[in-house]
């Protein structure tokens, strides 16, 4: 298999490989958690600062959206200011604002420190994803990106877990305050270690117009995706304004950073077969299985009674076994060939999409949590490889900007896959419901039975009929979210014949 080009310094060894690669992690950790770890303390968080549940949300939104914009500029920025430089400058940006975030004293400040938060986490994320390859072995690259996507995989899935805990048990400023350990460590461990070893720089010229229009187009975009099933979509005239704007300044983006001789994002990547093909399996992908993700633990809370701490139990056996077999199969990489790897785990995300397609409302605790484990393999084998297969062939100084581009489309399937999948699962349960209760017929013997077994149990009528629509309700949602997994399962199976498409070597 080829490897990326190797024209930078040579590779650490020992500790100080270990130290680094520990020191790189945490920052992807603490970054990827900080996506997730404040969706549960929306509730708590809104209501200490005195705003409707509704303006809550913004808490995401503006970290989400400030996130996406500087994700695609890394590059750029790597190459002006210096890989180790600005690895340095926003993981001690990042903390300072985590600090900040948890000792605001109004809900503004918050969400202004939200944005920096966002900023300074766009970079982290393929800058050290850059770092941690340009320091390892070309050998035992697919073993670094292993180690790097276990802990950007597991990071969202640990987030709400854990805000849930320190929220229920502490103060909602601890899912802010537990930055800042992790920020100072990593910031200088990575600085003290890597300070030799700064990639070369140059003197680029500001591309004002391709960031102008990146910034208000993946605004628009975000702010849309995010806003947008709770408006009705394109029923409201606010989202319609968001889309128009999304596509025009996006439109324009692309063709203006075509033909700039220095773009703010190079989009000419995508002149490459295997990164366009790794890139739009990663979007795909990402968006159907992150659908899952989304709307299990929504159902557990809305319709089975779990709470936020259980739902996220449930859901948290998804990150188990990617935690073990991503180093697996980073090693693998280096040794079979990509495409066999990622069609195994789009096959496995298939197979399992369609068993929970036949999912009942009488499914248990157990069979939830174990049914996911698998989850995690199939992750490992899907992400993994297409990180490695986004990569081959590029010379050092390109990997932060492919990385930039790769996470950048991996954020935006996250924002689609939640907004999409919640809008598909509404529109399937009224459809489920409709049809149900259209077999509902008030004379027909087995509603009488039904309504008769109610009565016997200590219900009035009125009541009886009232519980009958909640059992049909809750019918509804499962055969919504079967649906979905069905799809799921099939757009898996379309992705394990895309990546054939690909070259086995760059």
């Amino acid at each position: 298999m080829a490897s990326m080009e190797d024209d930078g310094p040579p590779p650490l060894a020992g500790g100080q490989l270990v130290l680094v690669t520990f020191s790189l992690a945490l920052a992807v950790f603490m970054n990827t958690i900080d996506v997730s770890i404040a969706n549960v303390s929306i509730p708590t968080i809104a209501g200490y600062l005195a705003v409707s549940a509704n303006q809550g949300t913004w808490i995401i939104t503006s970290f989400a959206v400030s996130n996406a914009i500087a994700v695609p500029v890394s590059g750029w920025l790597a190459q002006r200011v210096g890989e180790v430089r600005l690895f340095f400058i926003c993981t001690l940006g990042f903390t300072l604002a985590s600090l900040l975030c948890g000792m605001a004293p109004s809900f503004y400040f918050l969400l202004i420190m939200r944005a920096a938060q966002g900023v300074f986490a766009g970079p982290m994320i393929p800058l050290s994803q850059s770092l941690l390859l340009g320091n390892y072995p070309v050998e035992k690259r697919g073993l670094a990106n292993g180690i790097w996507g276990m802990t950007a995989v597991v990071g969202p899935i640990i987030g709400p877990i854990l805000g849930g805990w320190i929220t229920d048990d502490f103060s909602w400023s601890w899912i802010f305050y537990i930055n800042v350990p992790v920020g100072i460590f990593s910031a200088f461990v990575t600085l003290i270690l890597l300070r030799s070893r700064e990639t070369p720089t140059k003197k680029l010229p500001l591309d004002v117009v391709g960031l102008v229009l990146l910034t208000i187009g993946v605004g628009a975009l975000q702010i849309m995706l995010d806003k947008g099933n709770n408006h009705a979509w394109f029923q409201s005239h606010f989202i319609v304004i968001l889309a128009i704007i999304t596509v025009v300044f996006l439109s324009f983006f692309v063709a203006w950073e075509l033909t700039d001789d220095d773009p703010v994002v190079d989009l000419r990547l995508f002149a490459r077969r295997n990164f366009t093909i790794a890139t739009l399996a990663v979007t795909l992908g990402f968006m159907t299985y992150f659908s899952g993700v989304v709307l299990l633990p929504l159902w557990l809370q809305q319709e089975q009674g779990y709470t936020a701490t259980w739902a996220g139990i449930t859901t948290s056996s998804l990150g188990l076994l990617g935690v073990i077999g991503s180093p697996i199969v980073g090693r693998l990489t280096d040794k079979i060939d990509l495409r066999f790897i990622v069609t195994f785990g789009m096959l496995l995300f298939a197979g399992l999409s369609f068993v929970k397609a036949d999912a009942t409302t009488q499914i248990s605790f157990a069979q939830l949590f174990l049914e996911r484990v698998p989850w995690g393999i199939g992750l490992a084998c899907f992400f993994i490889p297409l990180i490695t297969l986004s990569l081959v062939g590029l010379p050092r100084s390109k990997i932060a900007s492919a990385s930039g581009l790769f996470n950048f489309m991996r954020l935006i399937a996250l924002s689609t896959g939640t907004s999409l999948s919640q809008t598909f699962w509404d529109r399937r349960e009224a459809f489920h419901d409709h049809v149900l209760t259209s077999h509902v017929r008030a004379g027909s013997p087995a509603t009488q039975q039904w309504l008769a077994h109610a009565q016997a149990s200590g219900l009035s009528r009125q009541q009886a009929y009232a519980a009958l629509g909640r059992v049909i309700k809750n019918q509804s949602f499962m055969l919504g979210l079967n649906d979905m997994y069905f799809l799921a399962g099939c757009i898996f199976i379309g992705l394990s014949a895309l990546i054939w498409f690909s070259r086995p070597k760059g």
